[in-house]
């Protein structure tokens, strides 16, 4: 038995209490208008703070930690805008759309758009044959052998720490966001529309109130440390040594949810900045589960607390496993590929 349920080959059979989580799929206004308060007014808040600092000349070291707490409150808005792309987090659809497009502003995030992008992710996670959508890009061992110089150096630069968590946010939400994506539909291009139109005039009014670059210094250090946080949180929640990837004709969506999607346990204060999103698995297993429900789901259902936790510390490791391994089923370094390639004459 495995994380409560047998694992037998493509068995795609759900664990006996998979029909428990549905009592927790349902919406509850209340607590969605809650977080709304808690962080979205906090989170104003701090931009006025920030800006009566710069705009009254005080140490920019001073503005430093509010930026950084205000980033806190902006991932945390991030998960709220996540659920509203799942339809979840509120009990009706146009406020789910609605709050969605805000929230996506607030972001730099169209909300059609990442829906679109997302649902794709959530059908095609773990499935090597259907990587390329909303995931962090993964080779094989294999493909990365075969692979050009050109192509081995592009991957190597992709995977290294300081493009992924630095420069890499930078280019996802200020720039890539900026374009609707292959595939994409009218509704999904019109959502890039609206949030690239919202931003302009986001920017004008502070460009004509308090200044153009007074603006900058805490918006563009806000997205940068918000991003390079969320993009952590993203990367950490499929990408550590024991994950699920297989096979289409082998995928299993619930092994996929279980075993390829991490529960990452953070400290009580972080968890809520980040909205439970680190109980991942249950996410997997049922998207449609409010973020404010998840840590209830995971108390009440014991079969998901069979799944061997992330810490912070155990997480770190995930910095240096770049490559799938099909023959041996986990995540290696290219330090391991070295001594493989020493030891079997790889090329």
């Amino acid at each position: 038995m495995q994380n409560g349920y047998e694992s037998k080959k493509a068995t795609f059979e759900k664990p006996y209490w998979y029909k428990d989580l549905s009592k927790f799929t349902k919406a509850n206004n209340l607590k969605a208008f809650w977080q709304i308060l808690n962080t979205v007014l906090p989170y104003i808040a701090l931009w006025a703070i920030a800006i009566y600092l710069v705009e009254n000349e005080y140490n920019y070291l001073l503005l430093l930690p509010v930026i950084f707490l205000a980033s806190g409150f902006l991932i945390r808005i991030f998960i709220m805008f996540h659920d509203c792309c799942h339809g979840s987090f509120f009990t009706s659809n146009t406020a789910n759309r609605i709050f969605g497009y805000i929230s996506g502003i607030m972001t730099l995030t169209p909300f059609e758009e990442w829906r679109r992008s997302h649902g794709l992710h959530h059908v095609s996670a773990g499935d090597l044959d259907r990587r390329g959508i909303g995931d962090v890009w993964t080779m094989t061992v294999d493909e990365y052998c075969n692979s050009s110089r050109f192509k081995k150096l592009y991957y190597r630069l992709y995977r290294n720490p300081f493009i992924m968590f630095g420069l890499g946010p930078a280019i996802i939400f200020i720039l890539s966001e900026r374009f609707s994506q292959k595939g994409s539909k009218k509704i999904q291009r019109r959502s890039v529309f609206i949030t690239n139109v919202a931003l302009l005039i986001i920017t004008l009014v502070f460009s004509f109130t308090i200044g153009l670059w007074d603006y900058l210094i805490i918006q563009i250090p806000l997205t940068l440390t918000s991003g390079s946080l969320g993009v952590w949180l993203f990367y950490v929640q499929h990408q550590y040594e024991e994950v699920y990837w297989a096979r289409k004709h082998e995928w299993d969506p619930v092994k996929a949810a279980l075993e390829g999607s991490s529960y990452y346990k953070l400290p009580k204060i972080l968890q809520w900045f980040t909205g439970n999103i680190g109980l991942h698995h249950i996410h997997h297993l049922k998207p449609n589960i409010p973020n404010y429900y998840l840590q209830q789901c995971y108390d009440e259902i014991q079969g998901l607390q069979e799944v061997e936790p992330l810490t912070i510390k155990t997480s770190l490791k995930s910095l240096w496993l770049k490559l799938w391994h099909e023959k041996e089923q986990r995540m290696v370094s290219f330090r391991y590929l070295k001594k493989l390639r020493n030891a079997e004459n790889l090329t």
